[in-house]
Protein backbone atom coordinates (compact mmCIF):
# COMPACT_ATOMS: atom_id res chain seq x y z
CA UNK A 1 0.00 0.00 0.00
CA UNK A 2 1.40 3.18 -0.75
CA UNK A 3 1.32 6.23 1.24
CA UNK A 4 -1.61 8.09 -0.59
CA UNK A 5 -3.77 4.95 -0.03
CA UNK A 6 -2.36 4.26 3.36
CA UNK A 7 -3.26 7.96 4.87
CA UNK A 8 -6.87 7.37 2.90
CA UNK A 9 -7.81 4.17 4.30
CA UNK A 10 -6.46 5.91 7.56
CA UNK A 11 -8.93 8.64 7.61
CA UNK A 12 -12.14 6.60 6.42
CA UNK A 13 -11.77 3.91 8.54
CA UNK A 14 -11.49 6.58 11.97
CA UNK A 15 -14.38 8.50 10.52
CA UNK A 16 -16.46 5.53 9.77
CA UNK A 17 -15.47 3.64 13.50
CA UNK A 18 -16.82 6.92 15.21
CA UNK A 19 -20.09 6.60 13.47
CA UNK A 20 -20.16 2.77 13.52
CA UNK A 21 -20.08 3.02 17.17
CA UNK A 22 -22.37 5.63 17.75
CA UNK A 23 -25.12 3.77 15.47
CA UNK A 24 -24.60 0.27 17.85
CA UNK A 25 -24.73 2.25 20.76
CA UNK A 26 -27.92 3.77 20.12
CA UNK A 27 -29.33 0.93 17.71
CA UNK A 28 -32.09 0.21 20.23
CA UNK A 29 -33.36 3.70 20.20
CA UNK A 30 -34.62 4.56 16.84
CA UNK A 31 -31.40 6.52 15.96
CA UNK A 32 -31.46 9.19 13.06
CA UNK A 33 -30.41 7.10 9.84
CA UNK A 34 -26.96 7.27 9.24
CA UNK A 35 -25.21 8.82 7.37
CA UNK A 36 -26.62 12.28 8.60
CA UNK A 37 -28.72 14.25 5.95
CA UNK A 38 -26.49 16.64 3.41
CA UNK A 39 -27.33 19.85 4.60
CA UNK A 40 -26.53 18.88 8.80
CA UNK A 41 -22.73 19.03 7.63
CA UNK A 42 -23.59 22.93 5.64
CA UNK A 43 -25.16 23.63 8.95
CA UNK A 44 -22.51 22.19 11.33
CA UNK A 45 -20.04 24.22 9.25
CA UNK A 46 -20.86 27.64 10.37
CA UNK A 47 -22.49 27.21 13.53
CA UNK A 48 -19.45 26.68 15.46
CA UNK A 49 -17.18 29.64 13.97
CA UNK A 50 -14.88 31.38 16.49
CA UNK A 51 -17.21 30.16 19.78
CA UNK A 52 -15.12 30.29 22.57
CA UNK A 53 -15.05 27.98 25.92
CA UNK A 54 -17.01 30.72 27.71
CA UNK A 55 -20.11 31.38 25.29
CA UNK A 56 -20.17 27.36 25.14
CA UNK A 57 -20.12 26.69 28.32
CA UNK A 58 -23.58 29.33 28.65
CA UNK A 59 -24.87 26.77 26.32
CA UNK A 60 -24.50 24.21 28.54
CA UNK A 61 -26.13 25.17 31.76
CA UNK A 62 -28.97 26.24 29.73
CA UNK A 63 -29.05 23.07 28.26
CA UNK A 64 -29.20 24.39 24.86
CA UNK A 65 -26.08 22.23 24.24
CA UNK A 66 -24.69 18.48 25.45
CA UNK A 67 -21.03 17.43 24.95
CA UNK A 68 -22.08 14.95 22.71
CA UNK A 69 -24.46 17.24 20.38
CA UNK A 70 -20.82 19.60 20.48
CA UNK A 71 -18.78 16.51 19.43
CA UNK A 72 -20.92 15.72 16.39
CA UNK A 73 -20.89 19.22 15.20
CA UNK A 74 -17.33 19.35 15.52
CA UNK A 75 -16.91 16.19 13.64
CA UNK A 76 -19.36 17.23 11.11
CA UNK A 77 -16.98 20.73 10.35
CA UNK A 78 -14.20 18.11 10.50
CA UNK A 79 -15.77 15.95 7.93
CA UNK A 80 -16.59 19.27 5.46
CA UNK A 81 -13.41 21.33 5.91
CA UNK A 82 -10.51 19.19 7.19
CA UNK A 83 -11.38 16.01 5.23
CA UNK A 84 -12.75 17.25 2.11
CA UNK A 85 -13.91 20.64 0.99
CA UNK A 86 -10.49 22.78 1.28
CA UNK A 87 -9.03 19.79 2.80
CA UNK A 88 -6.85 21.28 5.23
CA UNK A 89 -5.56 17.70 6.34
CA UNK A 90 -5.18 19.26 9.41
CA UNK A 91 -5.64 16.07 11.55
CA UNK A 92 -3.99 12.66 11.78
CA UNK A 93 -6.65 10.32 13.48
CA UNK A 94 -9.53 11.12 15.03
CA UNK A 95 -10.96 9.37 18.30
CA UNK A 96 -13.56 6.67 17.87
CA UNK A 97 -14.29 7.20 21.58
CA UNK A 98 -14.98 10.76 21.41
CA UNK A 99 -18.80 10.55 21.16
CA UNK A 100 -18.98 7.76 23.99
CA UNK A 101 -16.43 9.67 26.16
CA UNK A 102 -18.71 12.87 25.23
CA UNK A 103 -21.81 11.21 26.24
CA UNK A 104 -20.31 10.02 29.94
CA UNK A 105 -19.28 13.90 30.81
CA UNK A 106 -22.88 14.90 29.69
CA UNK A 107 -24.05 11.96 32.35
CA UNK A 108 -21.43 13.42 34.85
CA UNK A 109 -22.72 16.67 34.38
CA UNK A 110 -26.22 16.21 35.15
CA UNK A 111 -25.68 14.17 37.86
CA UNK A 112 -22.56 15.89 40.04
CA UNK A 113 -21.68 19.44 37.73
CA UNK A 114 -18.61 20.19 35.57
CA UNK A 115 -15.47 18.85 36.84
CA UNK A 116 -13.60 22.17 35.30
CA UNK A 117 -14.97 24.79 32.52
CA UNK A 118 -13.14 22.62 30.24
CA UNK A 119 -15.61 19.68 31.23
CA UNK A 120 -17.26 18.58 27.88
CA UNK A 121 -15.24 20.30 25.68
CA UNK A 122 -13.64 18.88 22.55
CA UNK A 123 -9.68 19.20 22.11
CA UNK A 124 -7.15 18.39 19.67
CA UNK A 125 -3.67 17.04 20.81
CA UNK A 126 -0.44 17.03 18.81
CA UNK A 127 0.70 13.52 17.32
CA UNK A 128 3.60 13.27 19.37
CA UNK A 129 1.65 13.36 22.66
CA UNK A 130 1.11 10.12 23.95
CA UNK A 131 -2.68 8.75 24.87
CA UNK A 132 -3.31 5.34 26.15
CA UNK A 133 -6.12 4.65 24.22
CA UNK A 134 -6.64 3.59 20.44
CA UNK A 135 -5.05 6.17 18.84
CA UNK A 136 -1.59 6.44 17.29
CA UNK A 137 1.37 8.66 18.66
CA UNK A 138 3.99 8.44 15.74
CA UNK A 139 5.56 12.06 15.39
CA UNK A 140 3.85 11.80 11.52
CA UNK A 141 6.14 9.04 11.23
CA UNK A 142 4.70 5.54 9.53
CA UNK A 143 8.29 4.17 11.32
CA UNK A 144 6.04 4.54 14.81
CA UNK A 145 2.13 3.40 13.13
CA UNK A 146 0.65 0.43 14.50
CA UNK A 147 1.40 0.62 18.32
CA UNK A 148 -0.92 2.86 20.73
CA UNK A 149 1.11 3.94 23.45
CA UNK A 150 0.52 1.75 26.78
CA UNK A 151 0.04 4.54 29.03
CA UNK A 152 -1.25 8.67 28.94
CA UNK A 153 1.00 11.24 28.77
CA UNK A 154 1.03 13.82 31.41
CA UNK A 155 -1.14 16.29 29.06
CA UNK A 156 -3.84 13.42 27.95
CA UNK A 157 -3.98 12.38 31.81
CA UNK A 158 -4.94 16.17 33.04
CA UNK A 159 -7.42 16.82 29.97
CA UNK A 160 -8.98 13.92 30.88
CA UNK A 161 -9.39 14.80 34.43
CA UNK A 162 -10.26 18.05 33.43
CA UNK A 163 -13.30 16.40 31.24
CA UNK A 164 -12.27 17.00 28.44
CA UNK A 165 -13.19 15.07 25.16
CA UNK A 166 -10.03 14.50 23.47
CA UNK A 167 -11.51 14.58 19.96
CA UNK A 168 -8.46 13.55 17.76
CA UNK A 169 -4.65 13.78 16.99
CA UNK A 170 -3.93 16.70 14.75
CA UNK A 171 -0.69 16.85 11.29
CA UNK A 172 2.55 17.51 12.52
CA UNK A 173 6.11 18.51 10.82
CA UNK A 174 7.43 14.95 10.91
CA UNK A 175 9.41 14.47 13.99
CA UNK A 176 8.40 18.08 14.86
CA UNK A 177 10.70 18.97 11.98
CA UNK A 178 14.15 17.94 13.53
CA UNK A 179 14.32 15.62 10.31
CA UNK A 180 15.83 17.46 7.12
CA UNK A 181 17.33 21.21 6.93
CA UNK A 182 15.29 21.04 3.74
CA UNK A 183 12.04 19.83 5.20
CA UNK A 184 8.67 21.55 4.29
CA UNK A 185 6.96 22.14 7.60
CA UNK A 186 3.32 20.70 7.82
CA UNK A 187 4.17 17.56 5.50
CA UNK A 188 4.10 14.34 7.75
CA UNK A 189 4.56 10.73 6.16
CA UNK A 190 1.67 9.87 8.00
CA UNK A 191 -0.36 12.94 7.57
CA UNK A 192 0.56 14.41 4.32
CA UNK A 193 0.85 18.22 4.24
CA UNK A 194 -1.11 20.13 6.01
CA UNK A 195 -2.51 23.42 4.38
CA UNK A 196 -2.98 27.20 5.97
CA UNK A 197 -6.55 27.96 6.47
CA UNK A 198 -5.92 31.62 5.18
CA UNK A 199 -4.64 30.72 1.75
CA UNK A 200 -4.50 26.84 1.22
CA UNK A 201 -1.23 27.51 -1.27
CA UNK A 202 0.58 28.85 1.54
CA UNK A 203 2.46 27.03 4.72
CA UNK A 204 0.90 27.08 8.17
CA UNK A 205 4.45 26.47 9.83
CA UNK A 206 5.93 23.79 12.21
CA UNK A 207 5.95 22.10 13.86
CA UNK A 208 2.67 22.06 15.51
CA UNK A 209 0.89 23.16 11.94
CA UNK A 210 -2.04 20.84 12.29
CA UNK A 211 -2.75 22.28 15.51
CA UNK A 212 -2.70 25.69 13.94
CA UNK A 213 -4.37 24.82 11.06
CA UNK A 214 -7.21 23.26 12.92
CA UNK A 215 -7.94 25.43 16.03
CA UNK A 216 -7.78 28.80 13.35
CA UNK A 217 -10.34 26.92 11.44
CA UNK A 218 -12.69 25.85 14.71
CA UNK A 219 -12.10 22.46 14.29
CA UNK A 220 -11.99 22.21 17.96
CA UNK A 221 -12.18 24.33 21.16
CA UNK A 222 -8.78 24.42 21.72
CA UNK A 223 -5.46 22.45 21.24
CA UNK A 224 -2.09 21.31 22.98
CA UNK A 225 1.02 21.94 20.12
CA UNK A 226 4.40 21.33 21.74
CA UNK A 227 7.70 23.52 20.90
CA UNK A 228 11.27 23.21 20.92
CA UNK A 229 12.19 26.33 19.20
CA UNK A 230 9.14 28.65 17.45
CA UNK A 231 6.51 25.22 17.09
CA UNK A 232 4.09 26.70 19.05
CA UNK A 233 4.39 30.37 18.11
CA UNK A 234 5.03 30.41 14.51
CA UNK A 235 2.09 28.06 13.20
CA UNK A 236 -0.24 30.17 15.93
CA UNK A 237 1.68 33.63 14.37
CA UNK A 238 0.59 32.24 10.66
CA UNK A 239 -2.70 30.66 11.27
CA UNK A 240 -4.26 33.86 13.10
CA UNK A 241 -4.39 32.33 16.58
CA UNK A 242 -3.36 32.86 20.32
CA UNK A 243 -0.34 30.07 21.51
CA UNK A 244 1.64 29.99 24.73
CA UNK A 245 5.26 28.70 25.03
CA UNK A 246 5.17 28.14 28.99
CA UNK A 247 8.45 28.70 30.83
CA UNK A 248 10.66 24.89 30.59
CA UNK A 249 8.97 22.58 33.43
CA UNK A 250 5.52 24.91 33.93
CA UNK A 251 4.03 21.86 31.89
CA UNK A 252 5.43 18.02 32.17
CA UNK A 253 6.42 16.52 29.08
CA UNK A 254 6.44 13.04 30.10
CA UNK A 255 4.57 10.87 27.21
CA UNK A 256 5.74 13.50 24.75
CA UNK A 257 7.54 12.15 21.67
CA UNK A 258 11.36 14.49 22.50
CA UNK A 259 14.05 16.77 20.72
CA UNK A 260 15.34 18.23 23.46
CA UNK A 261 14.79 18.20 27.44
CA UNK A 262 16.81 21.39 27.89
CA UNK A 263 13.86 23.43 25.14
CA UNK A 264 11.01 21.07 24.65
CA UNK A 265 7.60 21.83 26.30
CA UNK A 266 3.98 21.53 25.32
CA UNK A 267 2.35 24.65 25.31
CA UNK A 268 -2.08 25.72 25.15
CA UNK A 269 -3.08 26.90 21.39
CA UNK A 270 -6.45 28.65 21.06
CA UNK A 271 -8.37 31.48 19.19
CA UNK A 272 -8.18 33.89 22.38
CA UNK A 273 -6.63 34.34 25.03
CA UNK A 274 -8.51 33.69 27.77
CA UNK A 275 -9.70 29.93 26.31
CA UNK A 276 -5.39 29.57 25.87
CA UNK A 277 -4.98 31.24 29.52
CA UNK A 278 -7.79 28.28 30.46
CA UNK A 279 -5.85 25.38 29.21
CA UNK A 280 -2.33 26.40 30.34
CA UNK A 281 -4.24 26.30 33.85
CA UNK A 282 -5.50 22.73 33.44
CA UNK A 283 -1.92 21.51 32.40
CA UNK A 284 0.36 22.67 34.89
CA UNK A 285 1.62 20.94 38.03
CA UNK A 286 4.49 18.76 39.20
CA UNK A 287 5.19 15.33 37.55
CA UNK A 288 7.25 13.60 39.63
CA UNK A 289 8.15 11.45 35.54
CA UNK A 290 9.49 15.32 34.69
CA UNK A 291 12.05 16.43 37.14
CA UNK A 292 11.89 20.17 35.38
CA UNK A 293 8.40 20.38 36.97
CA UNK A 294 9.84 20.54 40.66
CA UNK A 295 11.05 24.38 40.16
CA UNK A 296 6.93 25.23 39.01
CA UNK A 297 5.85 24.25 42.34
CA UNK A 298 4.17 27.29 44.17
CA UNK A 299 5.22 29.26 41.11
CA UNK A 300 2.09 27.77 38.84
CA UNK A 301 -1.59 28.54 38.90
CA UNK A 302 -4.95 26.26 38.00
CA UNK A 303 -6.43 29.06 37.07
CA UNK A 304 -4.91 31.49 34.69
CA UNK A 305 -7.81 33.56 33.32
CA UNK A 306 -7.64 35.15 36.17
CA UNK A 307 -5.08 37.36 34.85
CA UNK A 308 -7.17 38.48 31.64
CA UNK A 309 -7.64 42.10 32.59
CA UNK A 310 -8.45 44.48 29.85
CA UNK A 311 -6.96 47.11 31.83
CA UNK A 312 -3.61 45.51 31.77
CA UNK A 313 -1.50 47.29 29.91
CA UNK A 314 -1.83 50.50 31.90
CA UNK A 315 1.63 50.67 33.70
CA UNK A 316 3.15 48.16 31.18
CA UNK A 317 6.54 48.32 30.40
CA UNK A 318 7.44 47.20 27.08
CA UNK A 319 10.75 46.80 25.63
CA UNK A 320 10.64 46.48 21.82
CA UNK A 321 13.75 44.21 20.77
CA UNK A 322 14.08 46.21 17.02
CA UNK A 323 16.62 43.55 15.76
CA UNK A 324 13.50 41.52 14.83
CA UNK A 325 11.88 44.41 12.54
CA UNK A 326 13.75 43.34 9.65
CA UNK A 327 11.05 41.38 7.96
CA UNK A 328 9.46 43.56 5.97
CA UNK A 329 8.57 47.02 5.34
CA UNK A 330 5.15 45.52 5.75
CA UNK A 331 5.40 43.90 9.21
CA UNK A 332 6.83 46.73 10.66
CA UNK A 333 3.93 48.86 9.69
CA UNK A 334 1.62 46.68 11.65
CA UNK A 335 3.67 46.46 14.74
CA UNK A 336 4.03 50.05 14.67
CA UNK A 337 0.55 50.13 14.79
CA UNK A 338 0.21 47.87 17.42
CA UNK A 339 2.74 49.76 19.65
CA UNK A 340 1.25 52.89 19.32
CA UNK A 341 -1.92 51.24 20.57
CA UNK A 342 -0.27 49.88 23.63
CA UNK A 343 0.97 52.97 24.32
CA UNK A 344 -2.36 54.91 24.04
CA UNK A 345 -4.09 52.30 26.74
CA UNK A 346 -1.22 53.36 28.82
CA UNK A 347 2.07 50.99 28.40
CA UNK A 348 5.24 51.98 28.71
CA UNK A 349 7.56 51.88 25.74
CA UNK A 350 11.16 51.34 26.03
CA UNK A 351 12.54 51.76 22.89
CA UNK A 352 15.42 49.68 21.09
CA UNK A 353 16.22 47.30 23.97
CA UNK A 354 18.03 44.67 21.80
CA UNK A 355 20.07 42.12 22.30
CA UNK A 356 23.74 42.50 23.00
CA UNK A 357 24.39 38.51 22.26
CA UNK A 358 21.66 38.81 19.05
CA UNK A 359 21.95 35.22 17.27
CA UNK A 360 25.38 34.49 19.22
CA UNK A 361 23.44 31.05 20.17
CA UNK A 362 22.98 29.96 17.15
CA UNK A 363 25.35 27.09 16.08
CA UNK A 364 25.40 26.24 20.13
CA UNK A 365 21.97 25.69 19.99
CA UNK A 366 21.70 23.32 17.05
CA UNK A 367 24.52 21.53 18.40
CA UNK A 368 22.64 21.10 21.87
CA UNK A 369 19.92 19.46 20.39
CA UNK A 370 21.32 17.10 18.01
CA UNK A 371 23.05 16.02 21.13
CA UNK A 372 19.80 15.58 23.04
CA UNK A 373 17.78 14.34 20.24
CA UNK A 374 19.54 11.10 19.99
CA UNK A 375 19.67 10.68 24.27
CA UNK A 376 15.81 11.59 24.67
CA UNK A 377 14.23 10.42 21.33
CA UNK A 378 16.57 6.65 22.78
CA UNK A 379 15.24 6.58 26.23
CA UNK A 380 11.78 7.59 24.99
CA UNK A 381 11.61 4.49 22.19
CA UNK A 382 13.08 2.07 24.99
CA UNK A 383 10.72 2.97 27.63
CA UNK A 384 7.92 3.31 24.19
CA UNK A 385 8.83 -0.64 23.55
CA UNK A 386 7.65 -2.07 19.84
CA UNK A 387 9.95 -2.70 16.91
CA UNK A 388 11.50 0.72 16.42
CA UNK A 389 13.63 1.11 19.60
CA UNK A 390 16.05 3.74 18.62
CA UNK A 391 16.94 6.70 16.40
CA UNK A 392 19.23 4.26 14.61
CA UNK A 393 15.96 1.97 13.94
CA UNK A 394 14.38 5.18 12.93
CA UNK A 395 16.82 5.96 10.44
CA UNK A 396 16.84 2.80 9.02
CA UNK A 397 12.89 2.58 8.54
CA UNK A 398 13.08 5.69 6.82
CA UNK A 399 15.56 4.15 4.00
CA UNK A 400 13.69 0.95 3.87
CA UNK A 401 10.71 3.40 3.00
CA UNK A 402 12.07 6.06 0.93
CA UNK A 403 9.17 6.14 -1.41
CA UNK A 404 6.60 7.29 1.47
CA UNK A 405 8.97 8.42 4.56
CA UNK A 406 11.55 10.87 1.90
CA UNK A 407 9.94 11.71 -1.58
CA UNK A 408 10.87 15.28 -0.69
CA UNK A 409 13.50 15.43 1.54
CA UNK A 410 15.74 13.11 3.33
CA UNK A 411 16.77 13.07 6.83
CA UNK A 412 20.60 14.74 7.36
CA UNK A 413 19.61 16.10 10.88
CA UNK A 414 19.10 12.50 12.24
CA UNK A 415 22.55 11.59 10.59
CA UNK A 416 24.17 14.19 12.29
CA UNK A 417 22.39 13.41 15.59
CA UNK A 418 23.36 9.81 15.48
CA UNK A 419 27.08 10.70 15.23
CA UNK A 420 27.12 12.08 18.56
CA UNK A 421 28.36 10.43 21.61
CA UNK A 422 27.34 11.03 25.07
CA UNK A 423 25.34 14.38 27.26
CA UNK A 424 28.88 14.16 28.96
CA UNK A 425 30.99 15.21 25.77
CA UNK A 426 32.61 18.32 26.43
CA UNK A 427 31.20 19.93 23.28
CA UNK A 428 27.49 19.36 24.24
CA UNK A 429 27.93 20.39 27.69
CA UNK A 430 29.97 24.03 26.26
CA UNK A 431 27.21 24.35 24.18
CA UNK A 432 24.81 24.56 26.39
CA UNK A 433 26.60 26.74 28.58
CA UNK A 434 26.98 29.27 26.15
CA UNK A 435 22.85 28.68 25.33
CA UNK A 436 22.24 29.43 28.69
CA UNK A 437 24.54 32.40 29.11
CA UNK A 438 23.72 34.39 26.36
CA UNK A 439 19.70 33.87 26.37
CA UNK A 440 19.59 34.55 30.28
CA UNK A 441 22.75 35.94 31.77
CA UNK A 442 23.33 38.50 29.19
CA UNK A 443 20.48 38.01 26.96
CA UNK A 444 16.47 38.49 28.56
CA UNK A 445 17.72 38.82 32.10
CA UNK A 446 20.03 41.27 31.77
CA UNK A 447 17.47 43.41 29.37
CA UNK A 448 14.54 42.77 31.63
CA UNK A 449 16.80 44.50 34.42
CA UNK A 450 18.18 46.87 32.60
CA UNK A 451 14.97 48.62 32.18
CA UNK A 452 12.87 47.21 34.65
CA UNK A 453 10.57 45.99 31.88
CA UNK A 454 7.47 43.50 32.33
CA UNK A 455 7.84 41.97 29.03
CA UNK A 456 9.65 42.18 25.50
CA UNK A 457 8.37 42.88 22.10
CA UNK A 458 8.66 41.98 18.33
CA UNK A 459 6.90 40.51 15.49
CA UNK A 460 6.49 37.06 15.93
CA UNK A 461 7.27 35.48 12.57
CA UNK A 462 6.56 36.87 9.05
CA UNK A 463 3.43 36.18 6.35
CA UNK A 464 2.73 32.24 5.93
CA UNK A 465 5.16 31.78 2.69
CA UNK A 466 4.39 29.58 0.00
CA UNK A 467 4.23 25.63 0.75
CA UNK A 468 7.50 24.15 -1.39
CA UNK A 469 8.55 20.56 -1.57
CA UNK A 470 11.14 21.32 -3.74
CA UNK A 471 13.27 23.78 -2.17
CA UNK A 472 11.66 23.51 1.92
CA UNK A 473 11.10 26.38 3.59
CA UNK A 474 11.12 29.69 3.15
CA UNK A 475 10.77 30.94 6.55
CA UNK A 476 11.51 34.80 7.42
CA UNK A 477 13.20 35.50 10.89
CA UNK A 478 11.22 35.38 14.10
CA UNK A 479 11.91 36.26 17.48
CA UNK A 480 11.34 32.83 18.81
CA UNK A 481 14.81 31.55 19.97
CA UNK A 482 15.49 33.58 22.73
CA UNK A 483 12.97 32.46 24.69
CA UNK A 484 12.53 29.14 23.41
CA UNK A 485 16.64 28.56 24.20
CA UNK A 486 16.19 30.16 27.40
CA UNK A 487 13.17 28.22 28.67
CA UNK A 488 11.45 31.36 29.22
CA UNK A 489 7.73 32.07 28.73
CA UNK A 490 6.64 33.71 24.98
CA UNK A 491 2.92 34.33 24.20
CA UNK A 492 1.69 35.49 20.66
CA UNK A 493 -1.54 37.19 19.81
CA UNK A 494 -2.80 38.01 16.26
CA UNK A 495 -1.60 41.60 15.37
CA UNK A 496 -2.94 42.38 11.68
CA UNK A 497 -2.65 40.95 8.29
CA UNK A 498 -0.55 41.32 4.84
CA UNK A 499 -2.45 40.60 1.96
CA UNK A 500 -5.16 38.85 4.02
CA UNK A 501 -2.18 36.17 5.81
CA UNK A 502 -2.06 36.93 9.31
CA UNK A 503 0.58 38.12 11.77
CA UNK A 504 1.65 37.89 15.77
CA UNK A 505 2.76 40.12 17.67
CA UNK A 506 5.35 37.85 20.38
CA UNK A 507 5.20 39.06 24.15
CA UNK A 508 8.30 37.54 26.15
CA UNK A 509 10.08 37.87 29.26
CA UNK A 510 11.55 36.36 32.92
CA UNK A 511 10.90 32.36 33.95
CA UNK A 512 7.49 32.02 35.62
CA UNK A 513 5.85 35.43 34.21
CA UNK A 514 3.35 33.93 32.65
CA UNK A 515 0.47 35.70 34.74
CA UNK A 516 1.80 39.36 33.96
CA UNK A 517 2.59 38.12 30.42
CA UNK A 518 -1.58 37.43 29.80
CA UNK A 519 -2.84 39.84 31.69
CA UNK A 520 -0.69 42.42 28.97
CA UNK A 521 -1.74 39.94 25.97
CA UNK A 522 -5.30 39.86 27.14
CA UNK A 523 -5.95 43.73 26.94
CA UNK A 524 -3.44 44.06 23.91
CA UNK A 525 -6.19 41.35 21.83
CA UNK A 526 -9.17 43.54 23.66
CA UNK A 527 -8.25 47.03 22.22
CA UNK A 528 -6.37 45.55 19.23
CA UNK A 529 -9.22 42.71 18.19
CA UNK A 530 -7.10 41.90 15.04
CA UNK A 531 -8.37 37.90 15.01
CA UNK A 532 -10.63 37.46 11.76
CA UNK A 533 -11.72 33.86 10.79
CA UNK A 534 -9.95 32.14 7.76
CA UNK A 535 -12.01 31.86 4.30
CA UNK A 536 -10.10 29.15 3.15
CA UNK A 537 -9.18 30.91 -0.33
CA UNK A 538 -7.22 29.20 -2.78
CA UNK A 539 -4.02 31.73 -2.63
CA UNK A 540 -3.32 35.13 -1.41
CA UNK A 541 -6.17 37.81 -2.08
CA UNK A 542 -3.36 40.32 -2.99
CA UNK A 543 -6.04 43.23 -2.46
CA UNK A 544 -6.87 42.74 1.21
Amino acid sequence: MDRRDFLSVSSIAGLAAIRRKKKTKKAKTAAPAQPPPPNRVQVAAGVLDEVGIPELQSRQRQKLLTAERLTELYLARIESIDRSGPALHSIIELNPDALSIARARDAEFRTKGPRTPLHGMPVLIKDNIDTADSMQTTAGSLALAGKPAATDSWVAARLRAAGAVILGKTNLSEWANFRSTHSTSGWSGRGGQTKNPYALDRNPCGSSSGTGAAISASLATVGVGSETDGSVVCPSSMCGIVGIKPTLGLISRAGIIPIAHSQDTAGPMARTVWDAALLLGILTGVDPNDPATQASDGKSFPDYTRFCDPTGLRGARLGIARQYFDISPAVTAVMEQCIALMKQAGAIIVDHVNFSTHEGWRDTEFTVLLYEFKADLNAYLAARGGSVKSLADCIAFNQANRAMEMPYFSQEIMEQAQAKGPLTDKAYLDALANNLKLTRTEGIDAMMAKDNLDAIIAPTAGPAWLTDWVDGDHADSGCSSPPAVAGYPHITVPAGFQFGLPLGISFFGAPWTEPKLIKIAYAFEQSRKARRKPEFLPTVNYHV
